[in-house]
C-alpha cells in the first residue's frame, strides 16, 4: 500500500452531459456551501475543513491519530474531491454529500498513528511550501484546460482527455499536499509531479 494519499476518479469522456457544463459552477452551489459550512481552511479557491489542529497536538503529545478525526478528515476530503471533479467536469455525477464508488480517496494504514513521526507536524507546513507554489501552478494549468474543456464538451459532448489527465493528477497532488501538510496522514514527501 501507498504512503501517500492515491485518489481514484472514473473520469467520463465521452457521452457527456452537454447542457450543465457551462452551469457546473451554480449547479454545485448547494453542496459546496455544505461542505464550507464546517470550520473554514481556505486553500487557493479550493475550500476544505480538514482538522490539522487535533491530531497534530494528539501526535506530538499522545503519539496517536484520533481514529474520529481520521474518519472525518478522510470523509471532508473525499466530498471535496467529488465537489472539485465534478465542478471541473471530470464527471457528470452530481457531488453527493455520501460517498460515492466512483470517487474515492485512500489514505495510507498509519495504524493509530504509531506510524506517524511525532515531531513532523511542527514543521511540514513550512516544508510544504515549495509544494504548494508548485500546486498554484497546476491550479492555474488546470483552470485553463478546464476553460477548453468546457467548450469542447459542450459541443461535442466528449471530455478532452489530456484535460481529464491534467485536472485528475493536480486533484490527486493537491491530495497528496493535503495528506502531509495538513491531513497529517502520511510523513513521505509528496513528489512533485501530477
Amino acid at each position: 500500500m501507498s504512503l501517500q494519499i492515491e485518489t481514484l476518479v472514473e473520469v467520463q469522456l465521452t457521452n457527456r452531459d452537454r447542457k450543465t457544463v457551462f452551469w457546473r459552477g451554480i449547479l454545485v452551489a448547494p453542496v459546496f456551501v455544505y461542505l464550507t459550512s464546517f470550520t473554514q481552511l481556505p486553500h487557493f479557491g479550493w475550500s476544505t475543513s480538514v482538522l490539522a489542529i487535533p491530531p497534530a497536538l494528539a501526535l506530538i503529545f499522545r503519539e496517536v491519530y484520533p481514529s474520529y478525526v481520521l474518519t472525518f478528515n478522510h470523509a471532508i476530503m473525499e466530498l471535496a474531491t467529488r465537489v472539485t471533479s465534478y465542478l471541473f467536469l471530470l464527471t457528470d455525477d452530481y457531488p453527493s454529500i455520501e460517498r460515492n464508488p466512483n470517487i474515492a480517496l485512500i489514505f495510507p494504514d498509519i495504524d493509530g498513528g504509531k506510524k506517524l513521526n511525532r515531531w513532523l507536524p511542527l514543521v511540514k507546513w513550512f516544508l510544504a511550501i515549495p509544494l504548494y507554489i508548485v500546486g498554484f501552478v497546476y491550479l492555474v494549468l488546470s483552470a485553463i484546460l478546464t476553460f477548453y474543456a468546457w467548450i469542447v464538451t459542450s459541443a461535442t459532448g466528449n471530455y478532452p482527455e489530456l484535460a481529464a489527465k491534467t485536472v485528475l493528477g493536480t486533484i490527486s497532488y493537491w491530495n497528496r499536499v493535503y495528506g502531509y501538510a495538513i491531513a497529517l496522514v502520511s510523513d513521505e514527501y509528496p513528489s512533485f509531479a501530477i
